[in-house]
């Protein structure tokens, strides 16, 4: 499966990258093409790069549909797996 996920920030690193987490997983991934990212705010994250912001609200009922639908592990993986 191959999904773009809403991920919370947790700390800006590097100039341009930044540590997301979704469920307890953390990954650095690139923030190249969304501009003025802060930390606390979510992003859609796809294979290693967030492509757009996303308002808190929005990001919690996505992520709570996830979990309804039985596939957080299987985005937990693709975290894990995609953006090693």
């Amino acid at each position: 499966m191959c999904l773009a996920i809403p991920a919370r920030i947790e700390e800006l690193t590097t100039p341009g990258n930044a540590i997301v987490n979704l469920g307890g997983v953390r990954k650095e991934i690139s923030l190249a093409l969304v501009d003025d990212a802060q930390v606390g705010e979510y992003v859609i994250v796809h294979v290693g790069y967030a492509l757009q912001k996303l308002d808190q609200e929005e990001a919690e009922l996505t992520l709570k549909m996830f979990a309804e639908m039985g596939v957080m592990d299987e985005l937990r993986d693709e975290l894990n797996g995609s953006m090693a």
